[in-house]
Order: structure tokens, then C-alpha cells, then sequence
């Protein structure tokens, strides 16, 4: 517990308005998206980097655990504040937009930026900032970076870490470092700046976010494919971008989603349809469409589909992306709760991979409905057991161990944008040998030597 004395300490760096111990600000950032909670002792909203500084100093010195947050938005748990102490939360006063520099295509951000308000105003002055995770209306791209987050548009224009080319960061003791340059090329000194990507904010805390943007393309059409098995249609997604396709999204639903889809939306799809690939295109000019969809229907035809729906306006393209929107929620006719994994393969092991899941999830007797991002191979695993039953939720996670454990087999990953947290630490010993945990660790030493920054996320200490 904080006693008074930090409390005062707190209120006299930050200002009083900015330090809360009341019971109602603690259950607010109690939680994430895991539904899980830890209440802080106290929540502080830094007003800049400085306020970052003197606080993280102060905890250092008196070993006062600090938890960072963005919006609370994760699945796994890196923001919960898991051993009490203070909740850092950035979105009040660190939210934004410094900068956007047309003549280099780069955008300069504060932490607590919302990634849609990012993407508006890149937009506006015909830029484009790629990234998209589902949370986009309301992750911060502070929690974006922390987590490597990903979204649907990865397939053609990559994930977080593919944008960022620059950091200002606070380490634990107090120290502001910058980690990158905005320039193309920096190959100067070790790369800091990859090193607190997907660092889970273990390591230190951002304060200041240089990203690259590129041109808006001018030009996009969606396309939906409909294959009899998801197999099928998993075939096509590595086939297809081995023949040339190179798609912005290419979202994946299995059986079970479409049987969801057609039951609880009264969605309309061909009675055999056992698998969709839906997704867009994009280009500069329109033969660069045409050309993909030309490719993508040959290849999908080739591999079974049974038809190739092309949307030809906004309101088709709306109508089309309704049932990947929805598949999340649809699921739950198999289940009350969830167990929801993101697990990542090589995509010509998808067709495998799949097969295997449903096998593992029949031997516990679960529905494990799967869909996601099949153009970057990541897959999202949900086995539906009943909330309410304790062992079925002991069986269910003994399920996914198995699957963790596949998934590594076929040079996979337990995460492929959710990061790992609290809920798959356990795991990491499934991925990782016991050199390569300690290395984890000494670089966390290194850094966070008292351990006061988000101790025992990612099976760190």
C-alpha cells in the first residue's frame, strides 16, 4: 500500500487533480479486455515526459511498482496492475498529435494518441498510417507499440514495428533516452527502439512515438471467396500469394463461424459453404485492382471456391465485411466464455495447423471456432467451454497448452499480436529454452534493476 507520504509526494510533482486513491478510480483501472482485476494503489496522470521522469525517479528510489497504461485495451493482461503500486495511465494529458511532416512522411505522437485519430489525420493531407488492430477506435498507440499490435491490414502493409522509427523513453531510474532517428537508415549503435517494441512496458516507459507514414492508396475494392471446407480455402491463401496477389486483408472464417453467422445474423451463403477468405484490395490506378482480383479469383477457383463476390461500392464492401465483424461475437452459440488464443504459423502450414486444432479441441470435447488473419498466418483459436463449470475451464486450458505446444512444433508463435501478459506467461517455456528466458531476463535487469516497471508480465521476474 502507498502511505500518505507518497501520496503527498505524488501531488506535489504532478498536481493534486492528477493523483487518485479513491475506490472508484481504482476499479476503473482495475481491468483490461482479460476481464481480469488488480487494483492499484494509486492511478497518476503524467502531464509530459518530465512528470514521467520525476515519477519513475521517486519509484525507483522508494520501490514503488508502476503498472503503464493506454486505453486498457489488451487481452492478455500487460496492463493490469498485477502487484499493486501505481497505474501510470498516459491518455489524459499525453494524447497528441505533435507532428506531421509531409516532406519526410512521418507523424510524431504522444503515447496516449488514439490510432484511429492517427489515421484521420494522416488521411487528411493524403498520407496514410497502415496499422489497424480490431481496438483502433480506442487503443492508444502508446499500447500499440508496447504490444506490437497488428490488425487486418497486415498482410500487405505489416504491423507496428514496421512503422516505428523513433522513441523518446523514460527508464526506470528516471533517465530519458531516444532510441532511433527519422531518417530511412540508422544503423548506428544497438537497436533500442526494436528492443521496447513488444516490450510490454517491462523495460521503460514511451513518452514520444516517430512513426512512418506513406501515400494513401487511391483506389480499394473488397472481395469475398467462398470455398466448400476450410481447408480449401487455406490452400488458397499461400497459393494465392505465391501467384502474385498481394492483398491489403485476407480475413479467414472457418466452418463453424459460418454456421454461426448464418444462424444468429441470418447472413445469406451458399448451403455447402464451409469456409470464407474475405479482404480488400488496393492500388493507385485501377488496373493495379483489377490485376489482384483477377489474381485472386483464378487462384481461388483453381482451389475449390465456389464463387468470388467482388464489392463494386461502399455499401457492397459494408455488406461484405459484415461477417467478418461479426465473428467474434456469433460464436458464442458454442459456448458462454471464450478462451481466445492468437496464436501465429507459417502460412502454408494454415491448412495443417487447422486440421490439428479441431482434432485437439475434439479430443477435450470442445467447438473451437477459428478465424483471423490467414494472409500473415494468425490465427484466432476460441474453445468455447462453459463460463460456470470450473473443470471445463481447467479443461480448456489444458487444451490450449496443447495447442501452444503444436503451434511451436510447426515453427509457429504463442502470440501473434496480443502479446503475452499475465495469461500466457506460463507458457513461454512451450517457445522459448531456458537461455533464451534468462537473456529475457538479464535485459530486464539491465534495464529495470529493482524491478518496479511492470514486474511478472511475460514470465519475467
Amino acid at each position: 500500500m502507498l502511505d500518505a507520504k507518497h501520496i503527498k509526494a505524488l501531488e506535489n510533482m504532478v498536481g493534486k487533480e492528477n493523483v487518485y486513491s479513491d475506490k472508484a478510480h481504482l476499479i476503473a483501472y482495475s481491468y483490461d479486455a482479460t476481464r481480469t482485476r488488480y487494483e492499484p494503489d494509486a492511478v497518476v496522470f503524467p502531464r509530459n515526459e518530465e512528470d514521467v521522469s520525476h515519477i519513475l525517479a521517486y519509484c525507483n528510489e522508494h520501490k514503488i511498482v508502476i503498472t503503464p497504461r493506454g486505453a486498457g485495451s489488451g487481452f492478455t493482461g500487460g496492463a493490469l496492475p498485477t502487484n499493486g503500486g501505481i497505474t501510470l495511465a498516459m491518455e489524459k494529458h499525453m494524447n497528441k498529435i505533435l507532428e506531421i511532416d509531409m516532406e519526410n512522411m512521418v507523424a510524431v505522437v504522444q503515447p496516449g494518441v488514439v490510432n484511429m485519430d492517427l489515421q484521420k489525420a494522416a488521411e487528411e493531407v493524403g498520407l496514410f498510417y497502415p496499422p489497424d488492430p480490431a481496438s483502433e477506435s480506442y487503443s492508444t498507440l502508446g499500447g500499440n507499440v508496447s504490444e506490437n499490435a497488428g490488425g487486418m491490414r497486415a498482410a500487405k502493409y505489416g504491423i507496428t514495428k514496421d512503422y516505428v522509427m523513433a522513441l523518446r523513453a523514460v527508464r526506470p531510474n528516471g533517465d530519458i533516452i531516444r532510441a532511433g532517428k527519422r531518417t530511412i537508415k540508422d544503423v548506428a549503435g544497438y537497436n533500442i527502439a526494436g528492443i521496447l517494441i513488444a516490450s510490454e512496458g517491462t523495460l521503460a516507459v514511451i513518452t514520444e512515438i516517430t512513426l512512418k507514414l506513406i501515400p494513401k492508396p487511391k483506389y480499394t475494392k473488397a472481395y469475398m471467396g467462398i470455398f466448400p471446407s476450410v481447408e480449401d480455402a487455406m490452400n488458397a491463401v499461400f497459393k494465392s500469394l505465391a501467384a502474385g496477389a498481394n492483398p491489403v486483408a485476407m480475413e479467414f472464417m472457418d466452418d463453424l463461424v459460418v454456421h454461426a453467422l448464418k444462424e444468429k445474423l441470418g447472413i445469406e451463403l451458399p448451403e455447402n459453404a464451409g469456409g470464407l477468405l474475405i479482404g480488400d484490395v488496393d492500388g493507385n490506378v485501377p488496373e493495379e485492382v483489377e490485376f489482384q482480383l483477377a489474381t485472386l479469383e483464378k487462384s481461388f477457383k483453381e482451389n475449390g471456391a465456389q464463387d468470388f463476390v467482388v464489392a463494386h461500392n461502399a455499401k457492397e464492401r459494408d455488406e461484405l465485411w459484415v461477417a467478418r465483424r461479426n465473428a467474434s461475437p456469433v460464436i458464442t452459440i458454442y459456448g458462454s466464455k471464450k478462451l481466445n488464443e492468437d496464436i501465429s504459423v507459417p502460412r502454408s502450414m494454415l491448412p495443417v495447423a487447422l486440421k490439428r486444432i479441431y482434432e485437439i479441441g475434439h479430443k477435450y470435447g470442445f467447438k473451437v471456432p477459428c478465424f483471423g488473419h490467414a494472409g500473415d498466418g494468425n490465427i484466432h483459436v476460441n474453445v468455447m467451454v462453459d463460463g460456470s463449470d470450473p473443470k471445463q475451464l481447467e479443461e480448456g486450458h489444458h487444451c490450449i497448452e496443447e495447442i501452444f505446444e503444436l503451434v511451436v512444433e510447426m515453427g509457429g508463435t504463442l502470440s501473434g499480436e496480443h502479446g503475452i501478459g499475465t495469461a500466457k506467461a506460463p507458457f513461454m517455456s512451450i517457445a522459448f529454452n531456458e537461455e533464451e528466458i534468462q537473456l529475457f531476463k538479464d535485459l530486464k535487469h539491465a534495464f529495470d534493476p529493482n524491478n518496479i516497471l511492470n514486474p511478472g508480465k511475460m514470465a519475467l521476474p
